[in-house]
């Protein structure tokens, strides 16, 4: 069989990137020489990492995710130390193959968004999930308009796709009666099935200035803390840190 029958065979399975290079790994195979068995895993393996490269370009692209909040990002050694201790169990993924959600709190500048944000990232790049980053009150939006369009329901079974949604800064999101409904839907939803991250600058005990109902704070706080992650930013603003230190520069 010749080379090109053999690229046209694999592009017709699919195996894109095996038709691509199996003539240059052919060549050094044979200048190698390589078993069958070691070319065949060869190939296989460069088509299964560019298959994973490409997935992860995609959901990365997808997720909203702010490009620069990365974990290279993360000073280590100025997170509390109880989120230094849970950072390698939360790359690992598991909270989110169970459904578990985590809750991050702190004052503004205490590095809530870029950690959850960093975790995100890792998340798609390490295990390929799939994740959502989105505003609290963007996300809010977006389903009161689902709302009023009788869309609700598709777009809930939309974001139910996503294993993971980060909502970010709930605390500024001062809710009218619709919008506390929506997001209490969504978050009820989720409920057991997939995981949400939540960044707060408010402590469950001021929860009742978002969601407005004591009954509906309460539900909504049981929800999400029955299998949760609950982590405390401290310390100093991380941004009137850095402007002291470029002031000082």
């Amino acid at each position: 069989m010749s080379a090109e029958s053999t690229a046209i065979l694999l592009r017709a399975m699919g195996l894109t990137t095996a038709a691509r290079l199996h003539v240059e790994m052919t060549k050094r195979a044979e200048a190698e020489n390589w078993g069958y068995t070691r070319f065949l895993n060869r190939l296989l393996e460069e088509e299964s990492n560019e298959r994973i490269r490409r997935r992860v370009e995609r959901l990365r692209k997808n997720s909203g995710l702010p490009a620069n909040k990365t974990l290279g990002a993360i000073d280590e050694d100025r997170l509390p130390e109880k989120v230094r201790r849970q950072l390698p169990t939360l790359l690992s993924g598991e909270f989110i193959r169970r459904g578990d959600n985590l809750l991050t709190f702190g004052l503004p500048g205490r590095g809530k968004t870029l950690f959850v944000a960093a975790l995100g990232h890792e998340l798609i790049t390490r295990h390929q999930l799939r994740v959502l980053f989105t505003p609290t009150f963007k996300l809010v939006s977006n389903l009161l308009a689902a709302r009023r369009d009788l869309k609700l329901p598709n777009l809930l079974a939309r974001l139910d796709r996503f294993d993971a949604v980060i909502l970010d800064d709930l605390g500024y999101v001062q809710q009218s009666r619709e919008e506390m409904e929506v997001l209490f839907t969504f978050l009820a939803e989720r409920y057991e099935k997939k995981s949400v991250i939540i960044t707060s600058n408010l402590v469950f005990s001021q929860w009742d200035q978002i969601f407005k109902d004591p009954m509906t704070t309460m539900a909504a706080i049981d929800r999400l803390v029955h299998h949760a992650v609950i982590l405390e930013f401290t310390g100093d603003s991380h941004r009137a840190r850095s402007a002291k230190t470029k002031a000082a520069a």
